[in-house]
């Protein structure tokens, strides 16, 4: 079935050149000539994206536009007018447009934009989809993400939930590795049963086989009683093992035989304990090297990576930050009990630039300080702490030329130095860069060129903190 497209302007030219273009390329076209109208017709039908003339009889596009988005949040409208500026295209962009077109426009590039439109709806369609599959009657809905890197992640949760296979999740700290594994426990056929936790670098090594398989009575110093560990108590249910590549080599060997034989000893016991546990691990490490390095079992490594989940970090998750921030805006509001709508757009755009090295966590706590802080709805820049309001390697104070170099050649290397540390500071991400630098995104791409940078080596490298 065509993608239902509709379409609201007053100039009948217009209409009938949208229309015609549209049809031609596979479209089904509603035309309407005001807003009114526009918002009975989205109540009677379901569309896939609204192309909205700003300049219309009555109700203006800027009007109809939050009223658009209340009956379909994640619907993409497109603002078009003949009377463009750039602050009117601001604020529709602020106001939840997904674009903005002058008359008049090429049909080929306003087609490409369509169509990608059009494919972010199927994709924040397909990513609810998947989310309501994790969520089910738990309401477990803490994973926030649209983005290509999470959608990946979803369809491999999607995948590995209904199964009992033992599962590695691998990512840095703070990109949320313990609620994947929650939410794989609570769709799996244990979700009744318990979801046991372990940080394996929070326990010392001499205590953590104890908490890890519990002990006799009298087994050593100040054990007055029998005590049980995390996998008696995650029996027939689930254990979390966090940070497990942090274990040491004779712990990793008595987890390898409960992996193997279902069964382990508790400390100063005599009798194996049976246990039927489905393993979860998470770890910020690379394992292949740590086994290269013979600081992780390699035979305990292949029993953990049977199903391996690997976490996108923060910064590659560009396309997520809007929605994780207006996620933990509302969240904060709640927990406060303070009315709290937003960042103020400077703000919004210092939150944007930032390459956040501590991932989601980061972010959350970043939020969390600002709403403490904020004595008004709109949260401002000076709620924000200093470490986002500027960033490393700028020049110094007051720069010096080297003996023989012009100044043109010394305005470049500084020109180098700012762009390549706002890169750095951005994770290699050319638009969160050129916002920080306060320049357009082609802008920047030129300077680029012409300064002979190479982004992608920026981009292997650990962006600044």
């Amino acid at each position: 079935m065509p993608d239902r497209i509709l379409v609201v302007d007053d100039d009948e030219q217009m209409k009938f050149m949208l229309a015609e273009a549209l049809a031609a390329r596979g479209y089904q076209v509603d035309v309407v000539g005001d807003a009114e109208t526009a918002l009975e017709r989205l109540d009677e039908g379901t569309y896939a994206i609204v192309l909205l003339d700003i300049f219309l009889p009555g109700m203006d596009g800027m009007e109809a536009l939050p009223r658009i988005l209340e009956r379909d949040p994640g619907l993409p409208v497109i603002l078009i007018t003949g009377h463009g500026t750039r602050e009117l295209a601001y604020k529709a962009i602020q106001g939840g447009a997904y674009d903005f077109f002058e008359k008049p426009f090429k049909m080929d590039e306003f087609a490409t934009v369509l169509r990608r439109a059009l494919e972010r709806r199927a994709l924040t369609q397909e990513v609810r989809t998947l989310s309501q599959q994790l969520d089910g009657a738990t309401g477990f809905a803490s994973i926030v993400g649209e983005s290509e890197p999470m959608r990946d992640v979803f369809r491999l949760v999607n995948k590995v939930m209904s199964t009992d296979v033992t599962v590695l999740i691998r990512g840095e700290s703070g990109t949320g590795k313990e609620l994947v594994a929650e939410a794989i426990h609570r769709r799996s056929p244990r979700h009744d049963k318990p979801f046991v936790k372990l940080n394996c670098v929070a326990i010392p090594e001499s205590l953590l086989e104890s908490e890890l398989f519990g002990h006799e009575e009298g087994s050593f110093t100040g054990a007055t009683a029998r005590r049980q560990g995390k996998f008696e108590q995650a029996n027939h249910g689930t254990i979390f093992l966090d940070e497990i590549g942090d274990m040491g080599l004779a712990t990793q060997a008595k987890i390898l035989r409960v992996l193997q034989e279902r069964e382990f000893d508790r400390v100063g016991g005599s009798e194996s304990v049976k246990v039927d546990v489905r393993v979860i691990a998470a770890t910020n490490k690379d394992l292949v090297k740590a086994v290269e390095d013979g600081t992780f079992r390699e035979d305990l490594y292949f029993r953990l990576n049977v199903f391996s989940i690997g976490l996108p970090p923060l910064r590659s998750r560009q396309g997520d930050l809007a929605r994780l921030i207006d996620h933990f805006v509302a969240r904060s509001s709640r927990k406060l009990a303070k009315p709290l709508d937003a960042f103020s757009p400077d703000a919004m755009n210092l939150l944007l630039a930032h390459a956040w090295p501590g991932n989601v966590r980061e972010l959350e706590n970043v939020v969390e300080r600002a709403a403490v802080l904020a004595d008004r709805p709109v949260m401002d820049v000076d709620c924000l702490p200093a470490q986002l309001l500027t960033f490393a390697g700028t020049t110094p104070e007051e720069p010096t030329i080297a003996p023989g170099q012009s100044l043109d050649d010394a305005l470049t290397d500084i020109e180098r130095q700012l762009i390549r540390s706002a890169l750095r500071h951005t994770g290699g991400v050319q638009t969160r860069a050129a916002k920080l630098l306060g320049i357009t995104e082609r802008s920047l791409w030129h300077r680029v060129k012409k300064l002979d940078i190479d982004v992608d080596e920026i981009k292997d490298a650990k962006p600044d903190a």
